[in-house]
């Protein structure tokens, strides 16, 4: 993980929280209503402690391993902060995956929700569930296909008993997200689902014009990521 200067972290929340309520202007929405995440993969613990330090509260991490290193001694340090997992989970990460996250963003599959179900019963734990929804039909990518979503959603919230309460989306790259937005929108609002996690670096003020209520945003914060050698 980085272990480079953070100062430039107080100037890229400044930055990112002005755009989000200017793009929240332009929709005729409040800046309150948009929850601004964090991403901080690869990035220190002393670089979250710097953005905490600046009243951010939460954060996204895309690997367990990596949250599971990193969090527990912030999160005894800074209870009030909120974790979100926005990368992809395998089941048999589910265990874990369920005892340090308050927020699942990436569930996406019958197997996984199956796990996700044992664990909540199991650690009487219930972590908040957002759908991730490959709106545009990506073969490498995860995510329900639009067409499947209402039926998982139905059976997440019948079946397993998930607390689903958002959906979340990745907009295909070099394609412009405006139509992925809208398509999630239309979606949640069919499904009486309020919440719409959308938007990264490159797009989060037009995902707060679609009316993004998260958005997560890692190098416009945080500055360029470093990845060791290891390719995680």
């Amino acid at each position: 993980m980085s272990t480079s200067d953070h100062s430039g972290i107080a100037d890229g929340l400044t930055r990112v929280r002005e755009r989000i309520a200017a793009a929240a202007a332009r929709a005729g929405r409040e800046p309150g209503d948009v929850r601004l995440i964090a991403a901080c993969k690869t990035f220190d613990a002393d670089a979250v402690r710097t953005a905490i330090g600046r009243e951010q509260l939460a954060f996204g991490e895309n690997y367990v391993q990596e949250a599971k290193a990193k969090w527990p001694a912030l999160k005894e340090e800074h209870p009030q902060t909120e974790l979100h997992l926005i990368g992809p989970l395998q089941s048999n990460k589910a265990r874990e995956a369920v005892a340090l996250f308050d927020v699942i963003q990436s569930l996406d599959r019958h197997s996984l929700a199956r796990a996700l179900a044992r664990q909540c019963e199991n650690q009487e734990r219930q972590p908040r569930m957002f759908v991730q929804v490959n709106t545009g039909a990506e073969r490498q990518k995860s995510g329900v296909l639009p067409k499947d979503t209402d039926d998982f959603l139905a059976a997440c919230r019948n079946l397993y008993g998930l607390h689903v309460v958002g959906l979340m989306c990745i907009p295909p790259a070099g394609q412009p997200p405006e139509p992925h937005f809208d398509l999630l929108a239309k979606i949640a609002a069919r499904n009486g689902i309020r919440e719409l996690s959308m938007g990264m670096s490159g797009d989060y003020a037009l995902a707060v014009e679609h009316g993004a209520t998260s958005v997560r945003v890692g190098s416009a914060i945080f500055g360029n990521r470093f990845y060791p050698a290891t390719g995680q």
